[in-house]
Order: C-alpha cells, then sequence, then structure tokens
C-alpha cells in the first residue's frame, strides 16, 4: 500500500481525493502549505523572481560553470529586477521584508549557488554594513549604485593565516594625523567579487581605535590595491572569487564606517548572510529533488520504473520531509527577524540544518544519476 501511494504521489505530485479518508490534495511542491502563509507581496515578490530566474539565469549557467566565467551583465540585471539589497529601505532599495528576501535566495539558488552568493555579498555583506553602520553621507553615496547594481562590492574579512578564525586579524589601518588618511596593510582571500570589485568593504585593526577592529570603505582605482582572480575553482564557479591585497592604501577619515567597533561589525553582516544562505540552500536542493523526481519516474530497470522501488520511495520521502520542515523553520525565524525578536542562534541552526540537508539531498540524488 505505501509503495502505490508513494508511486502515485512521485508521478503526479498529488494525493488524495480519491477515497473518503482524504478530503483535500497533497501537493508535493509545497508540502506543509509555505505559499499560503505568504503575504500577496511576498507572493508576487517569489513569483517574479523565479520567473526571471528559470528565463534568464538558467540558460547560460551550465556555460558559465563550464568555463568559470562571472557574467557582467548579471549585477545590473538584479539591481533592476530589485534583487539587491532587497530588505532595506530607502536609498533605492525595493524595502521587502526579510522573509521577502529569504524567497528571493531560494528562487535563485535554485538555479545556482554561486549566483545566489554573488546577490547575497552585494545585499548582505556590502549594502548591510553602510546600510547599519554608516553615515548619513555613507549611505547617500554608496547604497543607490549599488543596489541599482551600476557598482559591484565586496567584503574583506578572511585572511590567508586565519580563515575563519577573524580574531586572528592581521590587516592593519594605521593613523596618520598628518594627512588624516589610514593606512591601510594586509591582504584578505576567498572574496567573493572582488576581481570585479568598485567597492571593498575591508576589516582592519585600528590603531587610533586600542587595536580594535573597525570596517572601512575603500573603492577601485586607490592606489596600492589590487584584487587578483583566483582561478581552477571546483566550486561556486559561476561566482567570481579573489584576493584583496593592500599595500599602503590610503583610506579617507571619512570612510571609517563610525557606528560599529569590534568583531561585532562582521559578525552582524554574516549573521544576515546565513538567513538568505538557509534559504537558498533548500532552493537548491529543491531542483535537485525535482529533477530526480523525473528521472526516477523516466527511468525503467528491470521492467518498470525507479520510482516504484520501494528504497527509492523512502528516500524520495526523507527528502521531501526535510525540505519541507526547513522551510517551515526557515520561514519562523525570519519572521522573528522581521519583528525584531531574532537571536543569531537562531539564525545558526537553521543555516547549520538546512545547508546539511541540502548536502545530503544532493549527494543521494548524485548517486542516483550516476549509478542506477
Amino acid at each position: 500500500m505505501l509503495g502505490r501511494v508513494w508511486y502515485r504521489v512521485l508521478q503526479t505530485g498529488k494525493f488524495g481525493a480519491s477515497s473518503t479518508r482524504f478530503t483535500s490534495t497533497f501537493n508535493y511542491k509545497d508540502a506543509l502549505g509555505l505559499n499560503e502563509q505568504l503575504t500577496e507581496d511576498e507572493q508576487a515578490l517569489m513569483n517574479s523572481a523565479h520567473d526571471y530566474c528559470q528565463e534568464k539565469l538558467l540558460p547560460r549557467v551550465t556555460q558559465a560553470y563550464r568555463e568559470e566565467k562571472f557574467d557582467s551583465t548579471l549585477i545590473p540585471e538584479m539591481g533592476a529586477m530589485g534583487l539587491l539589497g532587497a530588505p532595506y529601505q530607502g536609498y533605492g532599495c525595493a524595502g521587502t521584508t526579510n522573509v521577502g528576501y529569504g524567497l528571493l535566495a531560494r528562487e535563485v539558488e535554485r538555479v545556482d549557488s554561486g549566483y545566489r552568493s554573488t546577490m547575497s555579498v552585494q545585499t548582505s555583506l556590502v549594502i548591510g554594513p553602510i546600510y547599519n553602520y554608516g553615515s548619513k553621507e555613507q549611505k547617500e553615496k554608496y547604497i543607490p549604485d549599488l543596489a541599482s547594481g551600476k557598482k559591484i562590492g565586496c567584503f574583506g574579512l578572511t585572511e590567508p593565516n586565519h580563515g575563519s578564525n577573524p580574531g586572528g586579524m592581521e590587516t592593519k589601518a594605521t593613523w596618520d594625523a598628518n594627512s588624516k588618511t589610514y593606512r591601510l596593510n594586509g591582504t584578505k582571500t576567498w572574496i567573493s567579487n572582488s576581481p570585479v570589485a568598485d567597492v571593498f568593504i575591508v576589516w582592519a585593526r585600528s590603531d587610533k581605535h586600542e587595536n580594535k577592529i573597525k570596517g572601512f570603505i575603500l573603492e577601485k582605482g586607490m592606489k596600492g590595491l589590487s584584487a587578483p582572480k583566483i582561478e581552477g575553482k571546483l566550486s561556486l564557479r559561476a561566482s567570481i572569487t579573489g584576493q584583496i591585497a593592500m599595500d599602503d592604501v590610503r583610506v579617507p577619515e571619512e570612510n571609517l564606517l563610525p557606528n560599529i567597533s569590534g568583531l561585532a561589525g562582521p559578525f552582524g553582516c554574516l549573521n544576515n548572510a546565513r538567513l538568505g544562505i538557509a534559504w537558498g540552500a533548500l532552493g537548491a536542493a529543491e531542483e535537485c529533488f525535482h529533477l530526480a523526481r523525473q528521472y526516477a519516474i523516466d527511468r525503467k530497470q528491470f521492467g518498470k520504473p525507479l520510482a516504484q522501488t520501494q528504497l527509492i520511495q523512502l528516500k524520495f520521502a526523507d527528502m521531501l520531509t526535510e525540505i519541507s520542515l526547513g522551510l517551515q523553520a526557515a520561514l519562523r525565524v525570519t519572521r522573528l527577524k522581521d519583528e525584531g525578536k531574532i537571536l543569531p542562534e537562531q539564525i545558526s541552526i537553521i543555516k547549520r540544518n538546512n545547508c546539511g540537508k541540502a548536502l545530503e539531498i544532493a549527494r543521494f540524488i548524485l548517486f542516483v544519476f550516476k549509478f542506477i
């Protein structure tokens, strides 16, 4: 009985109606009713983003991945669609809810994780710190061009000798009272967007601020600033990655982010980015599920479709369960952020869970496509 039920679900995407025990129809694409919990604006935003991603991003991602090529038109396109800086108010940003931004990340990563990474960096790690920690003048100067995609930004935190330990940061900002500038020296690595960036958010230890970590806005063309590309990645190949090298880069005093000090600055940015990642990872998992579902229906072994095999049905049931629960968790936590009640630990929970489950799903799907 269970095998027949799951085969019908896999084949039609529907369950119920034929028996008096079931009075409604099960939709595997929205198993726990996510869509009905969204506002009309959020649903419209999701549908618009879905159409854009499927029509504009999907046709070019294969070539971009194979050639490890970043599409320079991507950022302006996303800006025109309102995808950049979406959850922020004013300065040319769309002003969506944080749930709305999560839905955007989900649709973009349904196509490619590298494309979502590009959007996340521009939104959470570049526009975000300027919006949250910057002066009024900085917001007016930088955010409109970043939100429209006229300019591209990057986020310089990770360093060659410390990786995910920002507390070991070696990049220095030395204050020069005569010129009223900071001299920045150091290297950042594995920086998304850096080779094509116009605006650089760089974190450094400032001697003027008791060696505390401070944020600085650097601009392309500053003397001593370079951003070489990292070649030969095995993942996120449609997203461009590089370093930020600073050799006595003179940064004006007005380019210091004035409203934050210490690791709270970069960690706050990363928390916002992780929220989008928690949604995006499930978009990737959903696409894996849908592709594999069709394959399981079409692929025949021993005279019957794979979808009639109970082990395959079990795996699809597991995948659908994890995706559905992950989306509900993401929705709940992101609503808390919209209500101003979010805790960093809650973001970490859904990011850790959803990314882990998405990876498990992708690995199983790879096994199905490759060996069965």
